[in-house]
């Protein structure tokens, strides 16, 4: 290289360099499709976001909702309170029945209001309905002024969770992409759907039982015990799900690191032991929720073949009127499904849900008759995917199943929607 002659370096004036290009960066796709499912599965969880599948169940269960709204609305007025009346009476009269009263006193008055209780004659044992739900309609009353859109705006939502999860549930089971939708189908046609529509506590303890067995399943046990303690608050049904809950902790525990979660266990059985010792500190009585099923719907221990030959009595006896001779019927009909359905699970060795369908069956087959056995179809989730199963290896079975149960779940909202369930 050549160098400049003396005195010509300093004329020349200094020339910065080339500014360098700045390196392009990698564009970041987003994974769909197949690749956005197999990143879920690897990472644990769920999308921030509902998928399109979720969105396919959320429309099916609009859709329904609609459906009872609808027939809400029509049975006002064929089936007035009073015949000959001209008047069909308040808008949401069809979904303030029975239970219902029980929520509403509990929510805006206590579980004792005033000197009243047990202690009095003529009391309506409202201690047997645990507190979750009357709370949480009392919070929402806040804002929601009328009692009974409030209880529907709770139900709607939850049963929306429920909804999703239970897609979720069945997927981890069955590969084909249809399969939640399919369970969905059938868990909201089914004969007891009305009461995930109505101020009940189905929807609500799906909405905290579904997620917290879903998280189980991923292994995150500090959240599904802590939804099967709001489960818990709901219904005693919670109890039965946190037996199931440990045993899938023991069944799917690999050492020491899972094992840490262990104390977690026993964190569904906190709601049941507060809400008992605040029944003891007003009636003396631990057990004053159980007794007050006794007192109120005759859930006095029997044997299960006790319980099983009185419901038979009051079903095929001409003992009862044709009203409860029916909704009798039903109760065992239901259990004979509800046993069917441990057997399969049995078969499956599926223990943890086997266990859980059967003490729920323990717990109403052994009351001096079968009673609430067809509601609580709704909170065994296994039944409504071993029914999605059973329709992918059957393509006739969705059609044979939906044209024998749409009449009964016709006949069920009816009866209940006009103020004339007989059970």
């Amino acid at each position: 290289m050549s160098t400049l002659p003396p005195g010509l370096r300093e004329r020349i004036p200094d020339v910065p360099p080339p500014p360098v290009p700045p390196r392009p960066r990698p564009v970041r796709r987003r994974p769909t499709g197949v690749a956005l499912r197999v990143r879920r599965d690897l990472l644990g969880r769920s999308a921030p976001r509902p998928s399109q599948a979720d969105r396919e169940v959320l429309w099916l269960y609009l859709l329904t909702r609609t459906s009872i709204w609808i027939t809400a609305y029509c049975v006002r007025w064929l089936f007035p309170s009073e015949p000959g009346t001209r008047d069909p009476g308040p808008v949401l009269a069809s979904f303030a029945r029975w239970d219902w009263d029980h929520f509403r006193h509990i929510a805006s008055e206590g579980y004792f209001p005033g000197q009243a209780g047990p202690w009095q004659a003529g009391w309506d044992n409202r201690e047997a309905f645990f507190p979750g739900f009357p709370l949480l309609l009392r919070v929402v009353h806040v804002a929601v002024p009328g009692w009974t859109t409030a209880g529907l705006l709770i139900s709607l939502a939850a049963g929306a969770v429920a909804v999703v999860a239970l897609a979720r549930i069945t997927r981890l089971h069955l590969p084909d992409a249809g399969a939640g939708r399919r369970a969905v189908l059938f868990f909201l046609v089914s004969p007891c759907a009305v009461f995930l529509a109505v101020g009940y506590t189905e929807s609500l303890f799906l909405a905290f039982a579904l997620p917290a067995w879903l998280a189980a399943r991923r292994g995150s046990w500090p959240l599904a015990t802590t939804l099967a303690a709001l489960a818990t608050t709901v219904r005693v049904s919670g109890l039965f799900l946190a037996a199931a809950l440990a045993w899938e902790f023991f069944l799917s525990a690999r050492g020491r690191r899972e094992l840490r979660a262990l104390p977690w266990l026993a964190l569904p059985a906190l709601p049941a032991f507060v809400y008992g010792w605040y029944l003891h500190a007003r009636t003396g009585d631990w057990w004053a929720w159980k007794h007050a099923e006794e007192r109120g719907w005759y859930r006095t221990f029997h044997t299960p073949w006790d319980a099983w030959g009185h419901t038979w009595h009051d079903a095929f006896g001409h003992v009862q009127t044709t009203g409860y001779a029916f909704m009798f019927r039903a109760e065992l009909a239901a259990m004979v499904v509800g046993l069917l359905l441990v057997g399969l699970l049995v078969r499956q060795r599926r223990w943890p849900e086997a266990l859980y369908v059967g003490l729920s069956l323990w717990a109403l087959g052994t009351s001096y008759w079968y009673l609430s056995i067809p509601r609580a179809t709704l909170l065994w989730w296994p039944l409504w995917i071993a029914l999605a199963a059973r329709s992918l290896r059957r393509p006739r079975f969705r059609a044979v199943y939906l044209c024998l149960v749409t009449p009964l779940t016709a006949v069920f909202a009816v009866t209940f929607l006009s103020g004339r369930w007989a059970g």
